[in-house]
């Protein structure tokens, strides 16, 4: 329960100094994310369980990745992560999930992820902002990943990527379950109010 505070407290912070640093009021950053404004100040006061979607909204309305706005200061030059230290940040309803590993630095961060999908299970993405760009790698197992309402299916061993400003989604398929790694190419710079 602490760790669960101390996150959302991180959470809160990083939301609330991307915002300032992108100058956008609570009402501006609301109307852009498509979050209510009750949500984001609550956000800021650290109350609250924002899910998955809303931080992807956030992030990408502030030009940062989903990592940033979870992750406390770097804690030297070499950071190794196992899975099992990282909360899923989506658990699918027949034991599916994704884990956010890590985010790299720099002007163009990468998120590194690593999803479980159970045969069926199916997580629908909102379109991020223009410059991001998926690379889906499957360890095991078969995925189905849709872009634009079009299927695609994704085998071990295969990798695939698109661009990831439209609609889509990842279902598993097959008889089992789906292990694939996926990352997440963000556009260099935060965005600037307008």
């Amino acid at each position: 329960m602490a760790e669960t505070a101390a996150a959302l407290r991180t959470v809160a912070y990083n939301v609330r100094a991307a915002r300032t640093r992108a100058g956008l009021t609570l009402d501006e950053l609301s109307r852009r994310a498509q979050v209510s404004k009750g949500a984001l100040v609550a956000l800021e006061k650290a109350q609250g369980n924002p899910n998955l979607a809303t931080l992807v909204r956030l992030a990408d309305t502030l030009g940062i990745s989903v990592s940033a706005l979870m992750q406390g200061p770097s804690e030297g030059r070499v950071r190794v992560v196992t899975a099992e230290s990282v909360a899923p940040l989506w658990t699918g309803p027949q034991g599916g999930e994704a884990r956010l590993m890590l985010t790299t630095s720099g002007p163009a961060p990468v998120e590194i992820w690593r999803w479980r999908l159970e045969p069926g299970e199916e997580y629908p993405s909102h379109p991020h902002q223009a410059g991001v760009t998926e690379t889906i790698s499957v360890t095991a197992g078969r995925m189905t990943l849709l872009v634009d309402g079009e299927e695609h299916p994704v085998e071990a061993g295969q990798t695939a990527t698109f661009e990831g400003d439209s609609p889509h989604a990842y279902r598993g398929s097959g008889t089992g379950t789906c292990h694939l790694i996926m990352t997440v190419h963000l556009p260099p710079g935060p965005v600037a109010a307008a």
